[in-house]
């Protein structure tokens, strides 16, 4: 039985648990949890965003603190799994499912979203740990154990056995078969005919995504932070250019695209019923996929940055949250509402913004967009393999790591052959899983954070008047 045919018997209840931990409890303990932590820090960390610049560029990297990875390279690393076809894919899901007020919910979520990853990435710093091959390790897990103690430990278990399967790369794979068949398979008439057909041209591109990945993964931390810092970059700054492009394109929309984000966020007129809360809900389901604020998956890259300092890599780790949704994700949006193809199109995930990309950049644009895709999408696999080990390491100890990818790397091919739908699910409820540990552990250790970040915004600015 195909795999196509076998999903009946598991997509519903995955929707249907999906729906249900992505309730208002959630919403308010990613969202309040947010306000919070920027009301509590009083928004200080904003201010120290150009120094955050200066960390990451390297003026305070030292070979001798502990650590694997730079600033630059955690950052990276970061990115690489926050990134990418989320960026693309995502943002269409949520304009296509929830209206374009999910936008505007993204931006709050973003904005929010920056003073948590302030606070959980500092923690990573803050309270590292070691495995049990005696190696300092950083993450959720990390924090809970030596922040909170030995009685929390049922609360890191639960974020891991969650991690082991949120770190699967199923968007990833699922949303790059999508653009591949749509503009490769589709017009050379390849692997388009019986259901056998299609799902064997699927299978190749997982299994071809699948060699490329394990290439990598299996070097460690150290590899993949090398790889995420060549290949994030270039693929970052070549995607806001065509993204650019259109906007400048449709320059006369922006107050009637801003307008519409805007009215359609507090009425929901996009949505059947009127529903605000729906808008809600998909901005801040698709802005936590997007740039993890909560989630904690974060915390593991950011955990293994070479410092002594647990408030730089906090600042540090504020600049995803704005790089990848502020940035990136609007781009997607203003390209798919200025063409407007979110009013026509029956399609969904990427192929919505590859429309919007063909109609404002004919020719070239769906062909830049599919080689960003390619590069975001395998840039994603690379980093989260990174998060589903350490998970897999806090468990079952260091030597399931390598078992842990050659499993990691199989499911590649799963998320290929596998509808969007049930992908998109399971991730979400894998999510919504993890985010309850981490916010109420950060929350939890709130106090020593902000104790933290006195200590050392008053030793820095000793430093700048002596």
């Amino acid at each position: 039985m195909s795999l196509n045919l076998m999903e009946p018997f598991w997509k519903e209840f995955i929707t249907g648990v999906a729906d249900t931990v992505w309730g208002t409890p959630l919403l308010v303990l990613l969202l309040g949890g947010g306000v919070y932590f920027a009301v509590f820090s009083k928004l200080i960390p904003f201010w120290y965003l150009r120094h955050a610049i200066l960390i990451t560029m390297g003026k305070y990297d030292s070979k001798n603190d502990p650590g694997d990875i730079t600033h630059f390279q955690a950052l990276c690393s970061a990115l690489a799994s926050t990134v990418g076809v989320s960026n693309i894919s995502g943002v269409a899901i949520a304009i296509v499912t929830g209206g374009p007020g999910a936008v505007f919910w993204m931006w709050v979520c973003a904005i929010v979203g920056m003073a948590t990853k302030f606070f959980t990435c500092t923690l990573s710093i803050l309270y590292r740990g070691k495995d049990d091959a005696g190696h300092i390790q950083g993450g959720v897990p990390y924090f809970i154990m030596e922040g909170l103690g030995p009685k929390f430990r049922p609360l890191a278990i639960f974020f891991c056995i969650a991690g082991l399967f949120g770190c699967l790369v199923l968007f990833q794979a699922n949303q790059l078969t999508q653009i591949i068949r749509d503009q490769i398979y589709a017009p050379q008439g390849w692997f388009t005919g019986s259901e056998t057909q299609t799902q064997l041209g699927n299978a190749l591109v997982g299994f071809v995504s699948l060699v490329f990945v394990s290439c990598v993964i299996f070097g460690g931390i150290k590899r993949i932070g090398v790889v995420a810092s060549k290949m994030v970059p270039m693929m970052v700054v070549l995607y806001l250019l065509m993204g650019f492009v259109i906007v400048l394109k449709n320059f006369s929309s922006i107050p009637e695209m801003l307008s519409l984000i805007l009215n359609d966020a507090f009425t929901g007129n996009a949505v059947a019923g009127g529903a605000v809360g729906t808008v809600i809900q998909t901005g801040v389901r698709r802005a936590a996929f997007s740039n993890e604020a909560g989630i904690g998956t974060e915390t593991l890259a950011h955990g293994a940055a070479k410092t002594k300092e647990p408030v730089r890599e906090g600042l540090v780790a504020m600049m995803g949250p704005f790089i990848d949704t502020i940035v990136v994700c609007s781009i997607t949006a203003f390209a798919i509402l200025s063409t407007g193809v979110w009013k026509t199109t029956e399609s969904s995930g990427i192929t919505v913004t590859s429309q919007a990309f063909e109609q404002a950049l004919p020719g070239i644009g769906p062909n830049l967009l599919l080689l960003c895709a390619i590069v975001f999408s395998l840039s994603t696999m690379i980093g989260y393999s990174y998060y589903g080990t350490k998970c897999s390491g806090f468990l079952f100890g260091s030597k399931s790591k390598k078992y842990y990818n050659v499993f990691y790397a199989v499911t590649i091919i799963l998320g290929a052959m596998v509808s969007l739908d049930t992908v998109m699910n399971f991730l979400d409820s894998m999510y919504a899983l993890m985010a309850i540990p981490t916010m109420v552990a950060t929350l939890l250790l709130s106090p020593k954070v902000m104790k933290a970040a006195r200590e050392y915004f008053a030793r820095l600015k000793a430093e700048s008047n002596s």
